[in-house]
């Protein structure tokens, strides 16, 4: 993937946008005019004049330029402008900075995808496709990257993107006032400096060569006309701050803990280029915060929001037996992808005292019964995880497996560790109980830890369920205030493992490095790794990292889930072909990889409605597509006769 996917790995952090209803009240129309003219006055200031610069070097002369316009289209033909997508989230979110304090949040991943990058990745094949670059050339040195930039590329406030943007955004990952450690050190240690040839021509230098240059060096630029250079009271300025962008969509309209407006730009400077083109149809996409889970379903029974999540068996089989979809006025569909897998499961806190015995760490993993919840909770319908890091090819260490159930084990392990078994049968040591708080953020997973919670205890081990709102959960596993996470974090095209592993990342706030790792051995792959050239020894080191990673325990895999599955209302169209290979949401409405491939039909709208309020039914559509089911999951696996 390109830089703004690799660079933080925003977690998925068990918040799901439900995304949702399609309509247009004229007051609530009348109302968002109001809020943006107000919205637009707060956020007026004073920018600093373009300074016209000079070039930094001469462009070298025996460049072999690529570009790509033949891979396939993954577009629909069909597809028409217009209407308006409600979509929900089950909190505000803590800033609309995408660095800082605070801001690794969902929501972000909205504001960053609508920022777009040099190039990117085409779903289906995998190769390289344009973005805010109409062509690229790779450099000799193997750590240098040359692009010519789309002249008519422009941010969200008409003033031109130029090469000049990219130079800015290495002064602004750098700097220590943005108070962001993670961007400063990769933005230094890892892009060595970006060269401008004119306006539209740039390279970007890696500090190292690398066989997959190109994941690292398609980054996306800064507006230096909007910020200027980074003050100490960058944080608390740019908190709520609309900044220009170079998507289809920005940000319109917002009143915090409520709801935020992204509104479509009509004249996108790339809606017609080949890869955007009958992409990004809705006008508008609204974001309400529905905090409450059952009050979401209702509000989607009610047409009030077009998408649900079914992904959750009791939504599947059970509770879409209702009316709206049994009159055919909501579809369902059950789409297979093919993706690295999210590293979903449970996040030991090594600082934690409890936590620093490698023998603890062990038998709390094999005192969870993750099968049970697969078999009893889930009906068999998700996979057990086997590690932090599947689904990545070869990369991917297929000897790991995930420590299972067993009783006997944990007996075993926490008596050489020295416990004993209490009057009430939790273990005990030195008068501290083996009790530890598990922290999460989503109510649908309550029923899971349930299960959980009550085969830990017949293992000696009680869990303390702490079901926080999900921007409040994040906050505090961030701050490193918890024993246990719940929690999953969103992936790339290759693993990344700085972030989350090595010691330079631990026993500090506000890092991936949840689990406070810090082992020397650990840090000398990831350093090797980071540093090879090589693709086939990094895949080797690569597959050691993982063996590491599991021997160290910190790490409780749960659940695998190679599909999404939806309700939708009939008003929402999709391609004929539903997704593609990297699709993880079919109605994501900003994500330039894979969304923005469906849209509102205004006539089947109207239809739905005058048939509701008829009682006139249609055939009730279940859709399975299984095109790019993964290799490895049988046809058995598919549970047909269930639906």
């Amino acid at each position: 993937m390109i830089i703004k996917r690799i660079v933080v790995l925003s977690a998925v952090f068990l918040l799901f946008f439900a995304l949702n209803g399609c309509g247009n009240n004229k007051k609530e129309q009348d109302k968002t005019k109001q809020n943006k003219q107000e919205q637009t006055e707060k956020q007026t200031i004073v920018r600093p004049p373009i300074i016209h610069k000079k070039p930094t070097a001469e462009l070298p002369k025996d460049l072999k330029w690529l570009t790509n316009d033949t891979d396939p289209v993954f577009s629909s033909p069909d597809a028409v402008k217009g209407g308006t997508l409600h979509s929900a989230i089950l909190s505000f979110p803590m800033t609309f900075r995408t660095v800082g304090p605070d801001s690794n949040g969902s929501f972000r991943s909205a504001i960053l995808d609508n920022q777009l990058s040099l190039i990117n990745i085409h779903p289906n094949t995998g190769r390289i496709i344009p973005e805010l670059a109409t062509s690229w050339a790779f450099g000799k040195d193997k750590k240098t990257m040359y692009f010519k930039l789309n002249r008519n590329a422009r941010w969200s406030d008409g003033v031109p993107v130029t090469a000049w943007d990219f130079a800015y955004t290495l002064e602004f990952m750098r700097s220590p006032n943005i108070m962001a450690p993670w961007y400063n050190d990769y933005y230094t240690k890892e892009i060595d400096k970006v060269i401008v040839y004119d306006d539209y021509t740039l390279a970007v230098k890696s500090t190292k060569a690398q066989p997959d240059l190109y994941l690292k060096l398609g980054i996306s630029p800064c507006p230096e006309h909007f910020f200027g250079r980074p003050g100490k009271d960058f944080v608390e300025k740019y908190n709520w701050k609309i900044v220009p962008n170079t998507g289809a969509y920005q940000i319109s309209d917002f009143e915090k803990g409520k709801y935020i407006v992204f509104k479509r730009k009509k004249l996108w400077w790339g809606k017609n280029l080949r890869f955007f083109k009958n992409r990004f149809n809705v006008d508008r996409v609204v974001f309400t915060v529905i905090r409450d889970y059952n009050m979401l379903w209702e509000y989607f029974k009610k047409g009030r929001i077009d998408v649900f999540s079914l992904t959750m068996p009791k939504y599947w089989y059970n509770r879409s037996n209702t009316k709206v979809f049994n009159k055919g006025y909501v579809k369902k569909i059950w789409f297979f992808n093919d993706t690295p897998r999210s590293a979903s499961g449970m996040w030991l806190n090594q600082d934690r005292e409890i936590f620093k015995d490698k023998r603890v760490r062990y038998a709390f993993a094999h005192a969870m019964n993750i099968k049970k919840v697969i078999d009893d909770v889930l009906r068999g319908d998700y996979f057990r995880l086997n590690q932090a890091y599947e689904g990545y090819g070869d990369y991917t260490n297929p000897d790991i497996k995930p420590r299972k159930f067993d009783i006997g084990k944990v007996e075993a392990l926490m008596t050489e560790a020295g416990w004993k078994r209490g009057d009430d049968g939790i273990w005990q040591k030195n008068g501290k109980r083996f009790s530890v708080e598990v922290t999460y953020g989503f109510e649908g997973y309550t029923p899971r830890l349930v299960v959980l919670k009550e085969e830990a205890a017949k293992a000696g081990i009680e869990l303390r369920l702490q079901k926080l709102d999900s921007t409040a959960a994040f906050k505090k596993i961030l701050e490193k205030k918890f024993d246990v996470a719940w929690m999953g974090w969103s992936t790339n095209i290759r693993p990344s493992y700085w972030q989350s592993w090595h010691s330079d990342n631990a026993h500090k706030v506000q890092t991936n490095n949840i689990t406070n790792t810090d082992d020397p051995v650990l840090d000398k792959l990831i350093d090797q790794y980071r540093s090879s050239l090589d693709e086939n020894q990094r895949k080797v080191l690569s597959k050691r990292i993982q063996a590491k990673i599991h021997e160290i325990g910190a790490f409780v895999p749960t659940f695998m889930v190679p599909y999404v599955r939806y309700g939708y209302w009939r008003w929402l169209r999709l391609p004929v072909f539903h997704g593609t290979k990297l699709s993880d949401s079919l109605f994501d409405p900003f994500n330039t990889m894979t969304g923005g491939l469906f849209w509102f039909d205004r006539k089947m709208y109207d239809e739905t409605k005058n048939a509701m309020k008829k009682g006139k039914s249609f055939k009730p559509s279940v859709i399975i597509d299984d095109h790019f089911k993964p290799k490895g999951i049988c046809g058995s696996d598919l549970p047909h006769g269930r639906l």
